[in-house]
């Protein structure tokens, strides 16, 4: 699959493949470190998860500016090092009996601001290396990418955590990053220098933002996706309790009521392509964008039982195939959109708004739990969702049409 889009795309997929395979296995695991290890309560793990996005999504505002005015390589094999070397500390840490709580919300702000700097470096990097008619292909396999380690890493997670204890799932996703470095390392070729030194001025810093609010469609797609992202992912803690805790479910059926669903998101990045060729990019943005914000109002209604998880997996199901169509439509025309010059400081914005506004969301979705209950909490979250839609653009201009794809 990788040779239709070249040597140079071939190693870069290898390395996002290798670095979400290794996040996926240890999913959760720093909540899993706090409560077994440290002996924390429920409110310290949310903290920690609240605090690792919105800090780490703070750190990393200065720097959209220093991604955009260096070669975009280097970042990223930088970010990769700088992830493996904070998450190799904590099983140094463990292993010496000195971990402590404090040092896993610093080792999680860390990552989190990594996490965001190597996403807009490698986000103008793929623009800058493949054509516009490959860059909806090269997401969907990103796409599919994603999907598939989300349905197979938290089980083998599981499984290492039970076999070797809870710090091996934290030592891989370390290692993974070292490999995706190398695998970065390998692409090759000569990239264009920056065209001048970044400095750090209030418009340097706002710059991204400023891109994105004078684009009207990007500014409709920003509002959008950024709502959405939070109203999905908010009252997933709520869901958690509500169903492992009143309705008795056991953390293995919660667990693959999550996993199963995820085909779903492989079938909708395989379909993107063939569906922009046939109907457009425009029609399959909104269709898709109108279709996935119909779904999580149907978690409010989970019931004991059966009928509860089956209810549970066709309400993931419906949701994630729509997000595996809908996101790499959104991030090819999104890439499409932006000026080169720009566009790492654009990306990063956007990365950076995302994760502060999901974890705003998150904790303030607790706070309505606790007056109204979980299932009240998940019902207003699925009833705004049927509201973002007006927040898409009617209409994609035809000048970003990506061409006839290949299916992922």
């Amino acid at each position: 699959m990788s040779e239709r889009l070249g040597r140079q795309f071939g190693w870069l997929w290898s390395a996002y493949a290798i670095s979400t395979a290794g996040t996926w296995l240890a999913f959760d695991a720093f909540s899993m470190l706090a409560i077994l290890v440290l002996n924390v309560d429920a409110a310290q793990v949310s903290l920690l998860a609240a605090a690792g996005l919105a800090v780490g999504a703070l750190v990393a505002v200065p720097l959209g500016p220093w991604v955009e005015f260096r070669s975009k390589r280097p970042v990223m094999i930088s970010m990769d090092l700088v992830r493996f070397l904070a998450l190799i500390s904590v099983p140094v840490a463990y292993f010496l009996d000195v971990l402590s709580y404090w040092q896993l919300a610093v080792v999680a702000i860390v990552v989190a601001a990594a996490d965001v700097t190597f996403t807009a470096a490698s986000g103008a990097y793929l623009k800058a290396l493949m054509p516009r008619p490959s860059l909806l292909t090269a997401n969907a396999r990103f796409e599919s990418t994603t999907w598939t380690a989300t349905i197979l890493g938290p089980p083998l997670g599981g499984a290492a955590i039970a076999v070797f204890g809870p710090i091996s799932t934290v030592v891989l996703n370390a290692i993974s990053f070292v490999l995706s470095a190398i695998g970065i390392r390998c692409i090759g070729g000569v990239e264009r220098p920056p065209s001048r030194v970044a400095g750090f001025r209030a418009a340097e810093l706002r710059a991204g933002w400023d891109v994105i609010s004078a684009d009207p469609i990007l500014r409709r797609l920003f509002a959008n996706t950024v709502l959405v992202n939070a109203l999905i992912l908010a009252p997933l803690p709520l869901l958690a309790v509500l169903m492992m805790g009143h309705l008795g479910f056991a953390p293995w059926q919660y667990a693959l009521s999550f996993a199963l669903p995820c085909v779903g998101g492989i079938l909708g990045a395989r379909l993107a392509g063939p569906l922009v060729a046939r109907f457009g990019q425009s029609s399959v943005l909104r269709t898709a964008g109108v279709a996935r914000s119909c779904w999580p109002l149907g978690l409010a209604f989970v019931m004991s039982g059966g009928r509860g998880m089956a209810l549970v997996i066709a309400v993931q199901f419906g949701l994630v195939l729509c997000c595996g169509v809908f996101n790499p439509v959104y991030a090819t025309y999104r890439l499409d959109r932006l000026p080169l010059s720009h566009a790492a400081r654009a990306l990063s914005a956007w990365s950076i708004s995302t994760k502060t506004t999901t974890a705003l969301m998150t904790a303030a979705w607790g706070l309505a739990a606790s007056i109204a209950g979980p299932r009240a909490a998940i019902g207003l979250a699925g009833a705004l969702l049927l509201a973002t839609p007006l927040l898409l653009p009617r209409r994609l201009p035809a000048a970003a049409s990506p061409g006839v794809l290949a299916p992922a």
